[in-house]
């Protein structure tokens, strides 16, 4: 039996890269500045949750699996040090686990990565509404094959990779579906329930109900994976 424990990844404005700047400001125009201001409290207060619950897994030949990691080695751990530095939780949190003894994995496709790159870079440098459209219509249309076929060659990694009687740890986006793609001799352990923060960003970023957001906040904001470890 094998062991993956999946950490539902929470963006923060350091782990956007280049288009940090132009992607916070759009989305808080979508969503608006007081969502968008709680948003980046719940995120920053679950990595630290998340961070300090890791720190008492034995990271012994654990494999981290992160979400956009097309690295390994020596130069996978060169960019998770330049993330941390510029600030990602995600990566400070991984760093941490690889100078305790943790490895982490090629985990994605380069083609299909920079295929959803450049949607979304078309989509943010838009400068008029028009070409913004066009843009979001050309990524709508690709989208949902683009995350299934990710999808598969992340769960394809994982169970190359995960040796009988290891223990993976997985940080990917909730709008990823990796689980049914896994061997069935993978158990699947959720820091946070895949399905519970997808509803949460549904509603921060479309959704108009008020008790709602504060349901799902509070749910995000509670103690991570009780009795996983």
């Amino acid at each position: 039996m094998r062991r993956l424990i999946y950490v539902p990844i929470i963006h923060a404005d350091a782990d956007m890269g280049s288009l940090a700047s132009a992607l916070d400001q759009s989305t808080a125009a979508l969503c608006g500045e007081e969502r968008w201001e709680r948003h980046k409290a719940t995120a920053s207060h679950f990595w630290q949750m998340v961070s300090d619950y890791l720190e008492t897994l034995d990271v012994k030949n654990l494999k981290v699996y992160q979400d956009g990691f097309v690295s390994d080695g020596d130069l996978g751990k060169k960019i998770i040090e330049e993330g941390a530095r510029k600030g990602s939780k995600n990566y400070e949190i991984i760093l941490n686990l690889l100078n305790r003894g943790a490895e982490v994995v090629s985990t994605e496709d380069m083609a299909l990565l920079q295929e959803e790159y450049g949607y979304i870079s078309q989509i943010i440098k838009a400068e008029t509404l028009s070409q913004r459209r066009l843009a979001y219509k050309g990524y709508e249309s690709r989208k949902g094959k683009l995350t299934r076929e990710r999808d598969r060659f992340i769960a394809s990694a994982i169970n190359e990779t995960l040796k009988d009687g290891g223990v993976g740890l997985l940080f990917l986006g909730a709008y990823h579906d990796v689980i049914p793609h896994l061997a069935k001799d993978i158990a699947v352990e959720q820091l946070k329930e895949r399905e519970k923060v997808k509803a949460y960003f549904d509603e921060l970023m479309h959704g108009t109900d008020k008790r709602n957001f504060e349901q799902l906040t509070r749910y995000i904001s509670s103690a991570v994976g009780a009795g996983i470890l």
